[in-house]
Formats: C-alpha cells, structure tokens, sequence
C-alpha cells in the first residue's frame, strides 16, 4: 500500500486556551506531505476535510480509499482537488490522462474510481498537493490551467500585504459541490497574508505554505480573534484552520500558499473580518 493517513479530531476553541506549543502543533499542523512514492493524507474531522500530498517518481501511486470513509474507492461520496507545484506529472483517471505542469490544477468529481499520480521526469518529479470533501452530486472533472483562474490583486506595500490571488477550484470556475481551492503569492517586501484577519464559522480552511525560502519562516496564526496563537511553519507544511478560529500569517520572507475550503455555502466572499486593533 502506498498511501498512509491519519485522522485529526475537532477541537473545541477553550481547550485550544489550554494547549501548549506541542499539542498546538500535533492537532492543527501537518508536515511530511510531499514523500517519495508514498501518498500522505490528513483526514480531519473539521467538515471531514483532507489534506494530502505525494511525489512520484519511480512509479505511479495510486490513490487507494481509507478505513475512515468505509468506501470501496476514494471517490465513492468525494470530489478532489489537485494542483501540481513540481514539474510536469500526470494524474491518469480511469483511463484519461490529465497533464498537469507547474502551478496546473485539476478537479475531479464524486465517482471517478482509479486515481494515478506520475511524472514525467524521476529526477524532476511533479509535485501534487490534494484537498478533498465530501460530496452530495457528481461534476465533470475538469483541468484548470494557470490562464483559467481568477486573479485578484489584493493589499499593498505600505501594509506588507501586497499579494496576487488566484482562484483555482471555485465555482465561478468550475463546478463543484463544496470544495473550494486558490493560491496566493506574497510580493517582494510583503509579507501578511490575509489581512486584516478574518473568520468564517460556516467554513473550515486549510493553509499550505510553499516557496518559502532556504533559512525563512512563516508564523501561521489562529484562534479565537482575542485568544490568539501562534505556529512556525516550515516549507511545504500545511496546518489546519478550524471555522472559529482567524486566518493569517506572516512570514520572514515572502512566500506562496494554497488555501483550501469547505463548509456551509460557495461564497468566497463570506467572512468576518477581525479588526487589527482588536486582536489580542
């Protein structure tokens, strides 16, 4: 078997006060995603969310199903998305071949039964980052190349926050039941993202930090907005943002993350925005 997983439970916002650093980061971060020939997946109880990750190299993975979904294959009651940030790889679908090259996207809908990740090169593998979530309807799969997002241009160099954001897997792009993916790159000089701050408790979310340079860091942040904590994040670790909790970080340098969402409802656009005067 060449997938292995692990499952996270919800944690409620006043045992969170009490944590320590440990504890802190074995409930909310993930590291270890991107192995060798080996697919890592995270399921958390958070909206039933995973996260995953793989590299092939000397062969194709496959995406096997998990104890926790009691299904016959992965996508039996899921849809998934994928975005490549390696080299060029394919993601082979019962049959259809989907060519991914860096920063490319493919969402592939509830019902799809054999899932194989490959590169093209061993020494130059692909790079495949996953998000999944449950799912009610079946959608076509559907490749996103980097001139089919959304782009938005967001914050500014006076608040360290000037940042490019692109909308991959949202439904504006493509269809889909819940699953919402994009990716937000920090410019030279900035270093906030997502700020100010903000929570949405009709959705969870999941942060993977990359593209973070050889010695830097990023300080992921979350919690309640007057009860927050702090995570240092290494390159390519994702950590888990519960639906209470605000959304930010920032880094010793600028960086790229992927955000990942599911919960209530599409709206990109619904969240609480926390004033930065009143975090503490």
């Amino acid at each position: 078997m060449s997938n292995t997983y692990e499952t996270r439970y919800a944690s409620h916002p006043e045992a969170v006060k009490k944590y320590d650093t440990e504890q802190l980061r074995e409930e909310f971060l993930i590291s270890d995603l991107l192995q060798e020939d080996r697919l890592k997946l995270v399921y958390s109880h958070y909206d039933r969310f995973i996260t995953g990750g793989v590299v092939p190299t000397a062969k194709k993975v496959l995406l096997e199903s998990i104890d926790s979904l009691k299904a016959s294959y992965f996508l039996e009651r899921r849809e998934l998305g994928i975005i490549n940030i390696g080299d060029s790889g394919t993601v082979t679908v019962d049959g259809e071949e989907f060519h991914l090259d860096h920063k490319e996207a493919l969402y592939l809908g509830r019902g799809n039964k054999e899932v194989y990740f490959s590169s093209k090169s061993e020494k130059s593998p692909a790079k495949f980052y996953l998000n999944s979530t449950p799912a009610h309807k079946a959608f076509p799969n559907k490749k996103i190349g980097i001139n089919d997002v959304e782009v938005v241009e967001l914050g500014s160099p006076e608040t360290a926050n000037a940042r490019t954001l692109r909308k991959y897997i949202v439904n504006s792009v493509v269809d889909v039941c819940q699953l919402q993916m994009g990716m937000t790159s920090l410019k030279s000089g900035s270093v906030w993202n997502t700020m100010p701050a903000h929570v949405h408790d009709r959705r969870m979310e999941v942060y993977f930090y990359f593209e973070i340079p050889e010695g830097q860091a990023v300080s992921h942040f979350m919690g309640q907005p007057t009860e927050t904590r702090h995570i240092w994040m290494d390159n390519n670790q994702a950590v888990i943002s519960p639906p209470w909790s605000i959304h930010c970080g920032s880094g010793t340098s600028n960086y790229t993350f992927i955000w990942g969402m599911a919960g209530e409802n599409l709206d990109y656009g619904d969240m609480d925005v926390c004033k930065i005067t009143e975090l503490r």
